[in-house]
């Protein structure tokens, strides 16, 4: 009976002593992930009305010397994504259109889709045209277009970081490549074009070469101002943030009504 009487005082102050114990501190909730940094440019926010043309696939032989005529007459700059087999066959054509002001912009060396190839021939298609380009112009190219805008995390990561290329897309496409008609091509660039924006077309597509005339006029009229990718995207200014809506703001007190006097 003693032993059991004191097996039981030694316990009480145990049981105590546990019941005490602070509980643990609640595990703090992780924080959300951090965004993959955006590294492809689609478009830009910008004060003012300006936009970029841009023109892929090129030189073309005879194409592309027509639209440089027509671009000189509304006094446009534009850039060009080449191809570097197209490229390396028409430097004269490339040396003329960086001469009259124009962007010269890497394209790939002959334009297969980025995502299903590997990155050693990724990197072989980028340096040859870059080459290629250099070569022509003086000047290494800036950006870089994906052909059919197709390319992996990995692949945005490596162009951008260690090729140092800026990455540029597009917002407004009039899918030229189609071939639905001078008139049809130009409707859908007037329609999509803001400020900001960047057009794709392509100067291959007799047809997209037919549909700037009355493209370019009619932006003209609507008051933009052409500028190529990397002219407009020093212009680039921050997006306002979102205008907060008022909180429990009091409802507005109505006016109130004033009988009509018998000699209105």
């Amino acid at each position: 009976m003693l032993r059991k009487f004191r097996a039981l005082f030694f316990l009480v102050p145990a049981t105590v002593a546990f019941a005490q114990q602070p509980s643990p501190a609640p595990e703090k909730p992780k924080p959300p992930p951090v965004p993959e940094q955006k590294i492809t440019v689609s478009s830009v926010h910008v004060d003012g009305p300006y936009i970029a043309l841009t023109f892929d696939d090129g030189p073309n032989e005879k194409l592309t010397p027509r639209l440089l005529d027509l671009l000189a007459q509304h006094h446009s700059h534009a850039t060009f994504f080449v191809l570097g087999e197209n490229a390396v066959a028409h430097p004269e054509i490339l040396q003329r259109a960086a001469r009259e002001g124009h962007e010269i912009g890497n394209h790939s060396w002959s334009h297969p889709n980025f995502a299903k190839i590997s990155e050693e021939n990724v990197r072989s298609q980028i340096k040859r045209t870059e080459e290629t380009i250099t070569d022509a112009i003086g000047s290494r190219p800036t950006l870089f277009r994906p052909p059919y805008g197709s390319l992996t995390t990995r692949q945005k990561h490596f162009i951008h970081d260690d090729l140092s290329y800026e990455i540029i897309l597009w917002d407004v496409d009039p899918l030229d490549w189609k071939e639905p008609g001078p008139n049809i091509v130009s409707s859908r660039i007037l329609k999509e074009t803001r400020p900001g924006s960047i057009v794709l077309s392509h100067d291959i597509h007799a047809q997209t070469i037919q549909a700037m005339p009355a493209t370019l006029t009619e932006l003209e009229a609507k008051g933009f101002k052409f500028a190529t990718v990397s002219e407009l995207l020093k212009l680039r200014t921050p997006v306002p943030p979102p205008t907060p809506k008022p909180v429990n703001a009091p409802a507005a007190t109505p006016s109130p009504v004033v009988a009509p006097s018998p000699n209105g």
